[in-house]
């Protein structure tokens, strides 16, 4: 680089050599063109490519068994694929709730502040149930 910004024509001569010299000794001495060695590095980009893919792929797979995994934890069986056997009760009670002021409570707030809201009103209603016989 430093031979490029030299003002004297000599000096220009000895960047043709020095360059023809480096390219010989990445060569490894033999004659070469850019063009021969292209179908050399296409193929090494080509097996580096497929590698790649191949490890991405490894981890989606993993990454897909332990998603699934999860999901399979927290879902019903019903969810799951598997048949869930009816039950008999004599009695039940079914609750609909209502929270006053809900559309315009979640018009004013944030997603995630209406998800916590019902989270928390869940929660309560889930340990009222807990502390009874009730199923649900």
């Amino acid at each position: 680089v430093m031979l490029c910004w030299a003002q004297a024509p000599s000096s220009m001569d000895k960047l043709g050599f020095s360059f023809h010299r480096q390219f010989k000794s990445i060569n490894q001495g033999n004659k070469t063109s850019p063009a021969d060695s292209m179908p050399r590095m296409l193929q090494k980009y080509s097996r580096n490519l497929e590698d790649l893919v191949r490890e991405r792929t490894e981890e989606l797979e993993l990454e897909r068994q332990r998603t699934e995994s999860l999901l399979f934890q927290m879902l019903p069986p019903s969810k799951m694929g598997a048949t869930v056997e009816p039950e008999h009760f004599d009695q039940v009670t079914i609750y609909f709730s209502d929270v006053v002021g809900f559309t315009i409570i979640s018009a004013l707030s944030e997603p995630v502040e209406v998800a916590a809201l019902l989270n928390t009103l869940y929660t309560l209603f889930h340990a009222v149930l807990a502390a009874t016989t009730c199923i649900r």
